[in-house]
């Protein structure tokens, strides 16, 4: 996007056209206007325009561009913290609410994908969570029970069954999510895109927000060209927010994320390599994650940017990683390579802001965005359709806390994954 081949790299070139879209101009009215043309903005306005609502999406870029159409595709259940530690941060009625629903986000992905026929390489063979070194297992040993605990599919495997679906010896063990999967995450914007706009959604594209304000009543949102009025605003843009809400973006720190993906392999490397196509990652506190695509590409990626001297630490690094992973894959080349920005609260957890009377949104899926956004957008949905008051919503309603120091860590994750990387995998 933008002539930038490292900004979506490989789904850019995989993915289905986006729906044919124009910048805003001139004045018009809606029921609800979305901005942010991410999985939170598109499902909102896919489940409000089903219902005969009026809605207008406005996205300043393209639609997907994001961390929903650069993200790995691991459609996750739940967030990275623990279970059992949802009430503690939450409370027991929010937090085993958010948890439930979280839980169940995959199932949410899975049944959209299907109604509106959406082509986004889905796989629904689960997830590996690859334990490094017995306090890996342990940690996830730990992270299976309390889930069980809840009655999820999940199971703990151990080394010998892990070196099987994955092809690798390194780990030793990993835990199975059953509810996960994967897809290719800016197809499946898309798709949301175009069952959105056939559902009745006005989406426009190049349209940043640049000012809202209230006028007899009303919310009137404002482009460089044109302006929407409307009884509703959700706002939609969580960490590449720009404009009147970029608040969302401050009270969060960005953690960089590569991905690099290689040529399609060869027949007898995808036999050997993730043969029952399972996305996985693992426990090292700077990961590293990995997948296939529907072409037969491994899909690696860690944390880090790339630009400057990280492009070329962070490849290097790579390829060790690969070669100790997967003696079996030979000198590797890579076909794609792109990066972008998780945005991270201070409790790894989401959060949902009411800016002004019919102004509302959720932020902060710290790396989970798939399955939440596809989540609180419907949930966005039915809260404007009077069907779920905002006592049942399933988080409570907070204002954003700014981190302190955030330019700081985000200097020092940045740096700091270049020097993780650099010394990294040296044999």
């Amino acid at each position: 996007m933008l002539d930038n081949p490292r900004s979506h790299g490989l789904w850019e070139k995989t993915a289905p056209t986006a729906p044919v879209t124009v910048r805003l101009e001139g004045a018009g009215t809606a029921d609800v206007v979305i901005v942010g043309g991410g999985y939170t903005g598109l499902s909102a306005a896919l489940h409000l325009a089903e219902a005969g609502t009026n809605v207008v999406v406005l996205e300043a870029t393209e639609i997907g561009f994001g961390g929903a159409g650069r993200n790995v595709g691991l459609i996750n259940a739940g967030m990275w913290v623990m279970p059992d530690d949802f009430p503690k941060e939450l409370g027991p009625v929010y937090g085993e609410r958010a948890l439930t629903l979280l839980g169940n986000g995959p199932a949410l992905v899975r049944e959209t994908i299907r109604k509106h026929d959406i082509d986004c390489e889905l796989v629904e063979n689960g997830t590996l969570h690859l334990a490094v070194g017995a306090d890996g297992l342990k940690e996830l040993e730990e992270r299976a029970r309390q889930w069980q605990s809840r009655g999820a599919p999940v199971s703990i495997l151990d080394a010998t069954e892990t070196e099987r679906r994955v092809g690798s010896s390194a780990y030793a063990g990993a835990l199975l999510d059953m509810r996960a999967g994967t897809l290719q995450p800016l197809a499946y914007a898309r798709g949301l895109a175009h069952a959105a706009v056939k559902a009745g959604a006005r989406l426009f594209t190049g349209s940043a927000v640049i000012s809202a304000e209230k006028s007899a009543g009303k919310h009137v949102v404002r482009t460089a060209q044109g302006k929407i009025s409307a009884d509703w605003v959700i706002v939609a843009t969580d960490a590449y927010s720009i404009g009147p809400w970029a608040v969302t973006r401050e009270e969060q720190v960005h953690l960089p994320y590569f991905n690099l993906a290689t040529r399609p392999l060869s027949d007898n490397l995808l036999r050997t390599i993730m043969p029952g196509r399972e996305g996985c990652w693992d426990t090292k506190e700077i990961l590293s994650s990995f997948r296939m695509d529907r072409g037969g590409r491994l899909v690696f990626g860690s944390v880090g940017a790339l630009r400057g001297t990280g492009t070329g630490i962070h490849k290097k690094w790579a390829k060790r990683s690969l070669a100790r992973l997967f003696p079996q894959l030979g000198e590797v080349e890579f076909e794609a390579e792109w990066y972008g920005q998780i945005g991270m609260t201070d409790n790894a957890l989401p959060r949902l802001h009411r800016f002004d009377r019919n102004a509302i949104g959720f932020c902060g899926y710290n790396g989970r965005g798939i399955a939440p956004g596809t989540t609180f957008g419907k949930i966005l949905a039915e809260h404007i359709l009077g069907r779920l008051p905002e006592a049942d919503m399933p988080l409570p309603v907070s204002d954003p806390k700014l981190p302190s120091l955030r330019p700081l860590k985000e200097a020092y994750y940045e740096a700091g994954a270049q020097i993780a990387h650099l010394a990294g995998e040296r044999f």
